[in-house]
């Protein structure tokens, strides 16, 4: 029977921690939380649940998820994070799993829960993402730090699983313009550092547009109500602000080099 330890990183998650690692309860062989020294409930909460702790300063996503892998006791690790748990069938699906398990890395949807809807479709559902991995054959990636992957030594060797990673995104519109506005300036920020070509100003009107509509009727968005309209005005408004923020940083730096 194969051992897996179940990976999440932390700071200050006591909304949702709790169903995570219940969640991971008899399905995997031991929990560690790699916390960033959480001021609220965080600690008390995983210590409930008899997750063994480390506290790490955290630096960024990929560097503190790869850590946090190195860390874990068995080959496979199944990282969540703190605000996600495994779904009903999911759990199922690992279990069978685990007597045979020998591949690389699984794969399996991932659900949003927004503002009191589950988000069914645009570019929100499947949202497939590998999360269960053979640590000495996978590694977390990301050019910014942000919006980390696993990349697996064979791309090729995915396996997909039934059932659906649940994650509660974000329950309210504000919560979710704040990650807009802090992902949209690392994004911008990043594009600029990498002295990548300017953007034309036909993208600023062209691509949120294209955004929106391919999220809301291409990809259905308009099933999910009022939620889903509001999650594909965001997509666009977010690529919107990220190409404006270019802009503006490439202004900025180009005021800066004829000064």
């Amino acid at each position: 029977m194969t051992k897996i330890s179940g990976v999440i990183i932390a700071y200050n998650e006591e909304q949702y921690i709790a169903k995570c690692l219940e969640s991971l309860q008899g399905i995997v062989d031991e929990i560690l939380v790699v916390d960033s020294f959480s001021t609220d409930e965080t600690l008390q909460i995983c210590e409930k649940h008899g997750a063994r702790v480390i506290q790490r300063a955290f630096i960024g996503f990929t560097d503190q998820k790869n850590y946090a892998t190195e860390q874990a006791k068995f080959d496979y690790v199944l990282s969540l994070d703190a605000d996600e748990a495994l779904s009903e069938e999911l759990k199922a699906s690992i279990l069978e799993l685990k007597p045979t398990m020998d591949g690389e890395g699984y794969a399996f949807n991932r659900l949003n829960h927004y503002c009191g809807k589950w988000i069914h479709h645009s570019s929100w559902y499947p949202g497939t993402k590998i999360r269960l991995y053979n640590k000495h054959k996978a590694r977390w990636y990301s050019p910014t730090n942000i919006h980390e992957t696993i990349t697996l030594d064979n791309p090729k060797s995915v396996v997909k699983l039934k059932g659906d990673l649940l994650h509660w995104a974000y329950d309210s519109f504000s919560k979710h313009h704040l990650k807009i506005d802090t992902y949209t300036t690392l994004s911008a920020v990043n594009y600029v550092k990498n002295k990548s070509k300017k953007v034309p100003y036909t993208k600023i009107i062209i691509n949120p547009f294209w955004k929106f509509f391919k999220n809301y009727f291409i990809n259905r968005g308009f099933l999910d109500g009022f939620q889903g309209f509001v999650v594909c005005c965001m997509s666009g408004y977010t690529t919107f602000l990220k190409y404006i923020k270019i802009i503006e940083l490439q202004q900025n730096e180009k005021h800066h080099l004829n000064r």
